[in-house]
């Protein structure tokens, strides 16, 4: 089941949610709508499910027309944030109630939702939890029993909103690799909303960036980290480091990329700086102010001579070979960057 959003906006007031969006969803696919809070990510989820109607523009089921159409007659699974389980029904009967309320002609038999209820409990490994309550369950296994429920009414479209935001950080990771195991099980065309980048990053086919109710970029985890097509993308994708070309004149090139005017900005990965203990012509001079392990890797906080902090990042080993010092002077380089101008992109 495709989905195309053609020119939807929505407004609340004198809020706009969301700006001509335009965006096709392909069969199958497990597409991420990333951005910050306010962005319009969730407004389209809603539009989507028919939860929220566009002031304009339509939204296309497999090529029909589904705007006007009630939440009902979309087919579509929701997963909230917070669960929204039933506290007094067992799992069993959670994961059944959108069978039990169906139209009767085509509601199915008991035995037939007995065998449907627990295909999916053992499909979200958690069968054996059938006869206990919402309240005797952990933050993980509720959601993957939200999850099992929204599939019961087996829907041609899966739209999960901030699915994991409720949970820690461990049991967020664990979910997630769960889920893209599930997706590629179930192969349900599935929308998520997160403004989580990693999960994003890891989850998605594609990754949808919002900001300010407009995408920013439509691409695959690579497309969308390694090639950030504006500069809100390339600062909302992880750390960046800013260079500008009206500050450091003398640096005229970043890595292999020319800097062309004097209102061009250069961003550059913590990871993408290289630093060195003798200069040559295209290094700026650094002091080092903190240096920090965090897990498998070294950060150093850096400070150039005009007094701009720089951020790098080390592998342990590449670290091990050099042992950097606070208070030491260095040298940095860009092995890669990106370089933006009021109207200039490469």
């Amino acid at each position: 089941m495709s989905i195309e959003i053609q020119s939807i906006a929505k407004h609340f007031g004198a809020f706009t949610a969301l700006d001509n969006v335009n965006l096709k969803v392909e069969t199958g696919e497990l597409l991420a709508l990333l951005g910050p809070s306010g962005c319009g990510k969730t407004t389209l989820l809603r539009i989507i499910a028919g939860l929220e109607t566009p002031d304009a523009g339509q939204i296309h089921f497999h090529g029909e027309d589904t705007t006007d159409r009630h939440v009902r007659e979309r087919q579509v699974g929701f997963v909230f944030q917070h669960y929204a389980l039933f506290r007094h029904m067992t799992v069993f009967e959670n994961v059944a109630f959108g069978l039990r309320v169906r139209p009767k002609h085509t509601r199915p038999s008991d035995k037939e939702i007995k065998r449907r209820v627990h295909e999916l409990l053992n499909l979200v490994q958690l069968d054996w939890l059938a006869d206990r309550y919402p309240a005797q369950l952990s933050g993980g296994q509720r959601q993957r029993i939200a999850l099992a429920r929204a599939l019961a009414v087996e829907p041609k479209v899966l739209l999960l909103d901030e699915p994991f935001g409720a949970l820690d950080t461990k049991v967020r990771k664990e979910l997630r690799r769960w889920l893209k195991r599930l997706h590629e099980e179930v192969n349900v065309t599935s929308v998520f909303v997160t403004h989580d980048q990693e999960e994003a990053l890891e989850v998605a086919d594609r990754v949808v960036v919002m900001n300010k109710g407009r995408i920013e970029q439509v691409g695959t985890p690579e497309q969308v980290y390694d090639t950030p097509a504006t500069p809100f993308v390339y600062q909302f994708l992880g750390d960046v480091n800013l260079f500008h070309s009206r500050v450091h004149g003398s640096f005229t090139q970043v890595g292999e990329h020319p800097i062309p005017n004097d209102s061009a900005v250069a961003y550059v990965r913590p990871h993408d700086i290289e630093i060195l203990r003798e200069p040559n012509q295209q290094t700026l001079v650094a002091a080092v102010d903190h240096v920090r392990t965090i897990g498998s890797t070294v950060r150093l906080e850096l400070r150039l001579e005009n007094g701009d902090p720089v951020e790098a990042e080390l592998s342990r080993d590449a670290f091990a070979l050099n042992r950097y010092t606070s208070g030491e002077r260095v040298y940095i380089r860009p092995r890669t960057a990106r370089v933006f101008a009021e109207d200039f992109t490469i």
